[in-house]
């Protein structure tokens, strides 16, 4: 008589349970049910929420400090360091005034400036021909010190011959384009992505390599309607709420 066949296994849960419950606290932030100084439930208590141990409460715990998220006080328990950011996606990008509107303080480090050929895809959104000289700026955006984001800004180097210079000197994008001749600048598009963080890009953002991100990019014109700036910028998906603004829709 044939025997019954064994009951399957169950499949192993694609995400740590640990890194599960980083996630679902990260929320309880992101939501405001705990704001920037808030002590965080007792492990015991957030090992019974979950159903898991202390260790695995812990280690969750210690991912989010990693990442800037939360910090611990000897003796008296686990507190927010700080919520996500919104991040105001419109017509008038500005990174300095999105931080600041925030209660932050804004700052940019610079990775790299650089003169090169343009690939296809910048020479096809600045509209250039292909192959045409541009400048790139990599850098490195922070918010109290928290690094929130990589960016890439390239810019048509023909009409902006002077650009990396005042960036060195100015850190800031409005600031040299300014200086450049450009008085003012708007977003003509943007478009969102969700990404996986990779090595490098973690080791700046100080994320788990795989930690989601979200990727930007976008086209800036002048007012004649002049491409001057194509940027991607990789946010942090726990330190940054993307947000649009409704009359920019």
């Amino acid at each position: 008589m044939p025997q019954d066949p064994a009951p399957a296994s169950p499949r192993a849960p694609r995400t740590a349970v640990w890194k599960s419950i980083a996630i679902s606290l990260t929320d309880d932030i992101a939501q405001g049910r705990y704001g920037t100084g808030d002590k965080l439930p007792p492990e015991t208590q957030l090992a019974a929420r979950f159903g898991v141990n202390r260790h695995t409460v812990r280690r969750a715990l210690s991912e989010m400090a990693d990442q800037g998220l939360v910090h611990a006080r000897r003796g008296s328990g686990v507190f927010v360091a700080a919520a996500p950011t919104d991040y105001p996606i419109g017509k008038r990008v500005r990174f300095h005034q999105n931080i600041t509107r925030g209660g932050q303080t804004p700052a940019k480090r610079i990775l790299a400036l650089e003169t090169r050929a343009a690939d296809s895809t910048e020479a096809a959104a600045l509209q250039l021909e292909p192959g045409a000289m541009v400048h790139v700026y990599d850098g490195l955006s922070l918010a109290d010190d928290q690094p929130i984001a990589l960016f890439q800004s390239v810019f048509p180097a023909i009409p902006l011959p002077e650009m990396l210079t005042f960036l060195q000197e100015m850190q800031s994008v409005t600031a040299a384009l300014k200086a450049c001749g450009v008085a003012d600048y708007t977003r003509l598009e943007t478009r969102i992505t969700a990404k996986l963080a990779t090595a490098t890009q973690a080791l700046h953002l100080r994320v788990s390599e795989g930690a989601p991100i979200l990727r930007t990019t976008g086209v800036n014109i002048d007012p004649d309607g002049r491409p001057v700036e194509f940027g991607r910028t990789w946010f942090a998906g726990d330190r940054v709420t993307l947000t649009i603004d409704g009359q920019d829709a």
